[in-house]
């Protein structure tokens, strides 16, 4: 139904933070690990330091429904994890999805062009 598949197990976040790459602005912090595999996956972290249960899940659909919606935009093969900071509380969906757009085309210009 939603389109994306999700990273879920601790060892996929802890492997992508440790040998990802990662470029970061005010509000998001955006992760990118290759695999060997050809799908993207896509996982999601935000801290109780953003707020409230109804706060962080909020911004975990906003996040990713602006991955849906870009599916194309995101390379094959790929896992991606988005940490939210409290700065992205009461934003709205147009400003996260163009935030999480200038994150993925900063890391895609510092990869080096594949052989």
């Amino acid at each position: 139904m939603s389109g994306i598949k999700i990273v879920k197990q601790n060892r996929d976040f802890r492997r992508t933070y440790a040998r990802g790459a990662s470029a970061a602005d005010r509000g998001l912090i955006l992760y990118m690990y290759n695999k060997k595999d050809r799908e993207k996956r896509f996982g999601f972290s935000v801290s109780k330091k953003v707020g409230k249960a109804v706060v962080r899940n909020r911004v975990k659909r906003l996040l990713k429904e602006a991955c849906r919606l870009n599916l194309d935009a995101f390379p094959n093969g790929k896992d991606y994890v988005i940490i939210a900071k409290k700065e992205v509380v009461g934003e709205d969906f147009h400003t996260i999805s163009t935030r999480i757009l200038n994150l993925l085309q900063k890391l895609l210009r510092r990869q080096p062009p594949a052989r």
